[in-house]
């Protein structure tokens, strides 16, 4: 059937958010399935809040059951920010990652086991001598194996950030307008 992506947005990504983000998305690669989820109500933005709310809001039984029925060759789960936390406890939440690629754009790295396979990508953002705001950790933790994304006119932490999820942000971007004007970055996939 192709590809399915399971689209997991940072602390705060609104509905709206993630409508605009999976649209674009979708206008850039037509034969693809985007599916985004946005910030569970209430949720708090460390990896343990994150989950818990993904669990009370039910989105997360919804995610682990549609990529369960899913028969796309290959699922990508995605997670931006402290998205990535939901986006790893889903994986780890699968019997069979045969058809997974786990993905973190610039948040909770995946843990160990999850990291051992070659289908799983972390991501990163730097533009010159700047760089997104968990760059530093998760370098650290990943050498060589961390991906980065070279943004251009971007040189703030909280712009290169959102650059790996919308490639218009700029220096000028923050947490409140991550996903204005967006282009969806899908340098992923």
């Amino acid at each position: 059937m192709g590809i399915q992506v399971f689209f997991f947005g940072g602390f705060l990504a609104s509905h709206t958010d993630m409508k605009v983000w999976a649209g674009d998305a979708a206008s850039q690669r037509s034969s693809v399935d985007f599916q985004a989820f946005a910030w569970p109500p209430g949720a708090k933005s460390d990896a343990h809040g994150a989950v818990a709310g993904a669990h009370n809001s039910g989105s997360f039984r919804k995610a682990v059951q549609a990529i369960e029925a899913s028969s796309a060759d290959t699922i990508y789960i995605v997670g931006h920010s402290s998205g990535c936390a939901i986006a790893n406890a889903v994986d780890r939440a699968l019997r069979d990652h045969e058809r997974i690629a786990l993905v973190a754009l610039d948040g909770f790295a995946p843990n160990g086991t999850q990291r051992s396979r070659d289908s799983t990508q972390v991501w990163s953002a730097e533009c010159g001598d700047a760089v997104a705001r968990n760059h530093k950790a998760l370098k650290e933790l990943m050498g060589g194996r961390l991906n980065i994304f070279t943004a251009t006119n971007c040189k703030t932490a909280w712009g290169l950030h959102f650059s790996l999820v919308n490639a218009k942000a700029d220096s000028k971007t923050t947490i409140s307008n991550g996903y204005k004007n967006c282009r969806a970055n899908l340098c992923w996939l």
